[in-house]
């Protein structure tokens, strides 16, 4: 009998490490660079790569948090059952759960909003169309199984890296100029630009919430303990030199209000410095829909594993079907709720409300690893430094109350 089965509920271990750090690499770079960076720019101009740098470092410590506590509990339902082991109250792991399901259902609705935009600029075709259609296929690639859709984001995610250095050489002038762009309006900062930079900052960490939904796989990884917190790290080491180089060549030369306007602000970038349109568009198509898929694994696998603990949703969200070893139920719900989202609500106001709702997850995942990390340290499980997670729960609960100030102040 095969490990993933209706009887046994459990997934079928069939991620190795290239296959994750592709996974990780893709979904970070479909949702963040290409769909968010408009957004950046509008918000801190010139300054947006300090945004990302800022944005990483924020991140950083709760992907190292990550590292380790999916090492400890590599279960697909993540950080539900990272509370729940560290508190012993199943109802806290429930609430965080569902928080965690919210944000990676905006969050595929965010990205499939960025796809509609990149496509706009080649096709005039209705955006209810474009979710629908999108989404159904993304459904269908996640029922048949992971080792379909991470060979999938294989494909698209090599495309997504030569795109984004095709990006960086067209736009190579303004990775040269950017430092002293930076400085220079560094020097003049006021409250209005710092303001900027921060809310620059927020979007951005949008940006590198993939890595947690590498954890939400941990069922699905072979030898888990060891491949999950190496590929986290490799991935997000990848990510945030992309994020650095791409930010910076964008903003180096020319207005900065064109970038952030723009439907589909890479092409724009490209076209800015006299490429042709349509090579790094439809490219830019294959690898956003990467960020999409895995979100809406992410949550479909949450709402699974809500379902199958009892969790405040009938069991058959948690039933897993014996032949495609996914829970069709719970991907076919996810689908939905993500065509509706995309085509009823703006990227940006998708974009923020991810972003809040999953550093108030953060803050439990480092709270979490804090209270393990006290109790025992398995042989098995890297082991950080618990200053890691203190300093990871203390940037995202900052974070976290800074954007709700400057949303009552604004």
């Amino acid at each position: 009998m095969t490990e993933t089965t209706e009887q046994t509920g459990r997934l079928k271990r069939s991620i190795a490490l290239p296959g994750l750090v592709f996974y990780g690499v893709g979904t970070i770079l479909g949702a963040g660079i290409f769909v968010v960076i408009g957004e950046v720019i509008g918000e801190a101009g010139p300054l947006a790569p300090l945004s990302y740098a800022l944005a990483g470092l924020i991140a950083l410590a709760t992907a190292l948090s990550y590292a380790e506590i999916a090492a400890r509990v590599p279960t697909a339902g993540g950080p539900i059952d990272y509370v729940e082991a560290a508190s012993g109250d199943a109802m806290a792991g429930s609430v965080v759960g569902w928080f965690l399901m919210a944000a990676n259902t905006v969050s595929a609705a965010t990205i499939t909003s960025g796809f509609i935009g990149y496509l706009s600029v080649f096709a005039d075709v209705p955006g209810w169309a474009v979710a629908f259609g999108i989404v159904s296929a993304l459904g269908l690639i996640s029922a048949f199984g992971m080792k379909a859709s991470t060979g999938f984001m294989v494909v698209t995610t090599s495309i997504g890296i030569v795109t984004i250095l095709a990006v960086v050489w067209a736009t190579r002038a303004g990775l040269a100029a950017a430092p002293a762009q930076a400085m220079a309006n560094l020097g003049d900062l006021s409250i209005a630009t710092g303001m900027g930079l921060f809310a620059g900052a927020f979007l951005a960490l949008y940006s590198f919430i993939g890595f947690g939904d590498m954890a939400l796989t941990a069922e699905e990884v072979k030898d888990v303990e060891k491949t999950m917190p190496q590929a986290i790290t490799i991935a997000f080491a990848i990510v945030f030199a992309f994020y650095l180089l791409v930010s910076a060549a964008v903003v180096g030369v020319g207005p900065t209000e064109h970038i952030a306007d723009a439907k589909a602000p890479l092409v724009a970038a490209v076209t800015r410095e006299g490429w042709q349109a349509w090579p790094i568009g439809i490219a830019s198509l294959c690898v956003i829909v990467n960020g999409a898929l895995t979100q809406m694994i992410g949550a479909s696998r949450l709402l699974m594993d809500i379902g199958r603990d009892g969790r405040g949703v009938p069991n058959v969200f948690g039933k897993i079907n014996g032949r495609t070893g996914t829970p069709l139920v719970a991907t076919a719900t996810i689908s939905l709720a993500v065509i509706l989202l995309a085509t009823l609500v703006p990227l940006k106001s998708l974009a923020e409300a991810t972003s809040l709702i999953i550093l108030v997850v953060f803050v439990a995942v480092n709270a979490s690893l804090i209270v393990l990390k006290r109790q025992d340290q398995p042989e098995h499980a890297p082991n950080l430094w618990i200053g890691v997670p203190i300093i990871g729960a203390a940037t995202c609960a900052a974070a976290a109350c800074a954007h709700l100030i400057q949303w009552a102040a604004g």
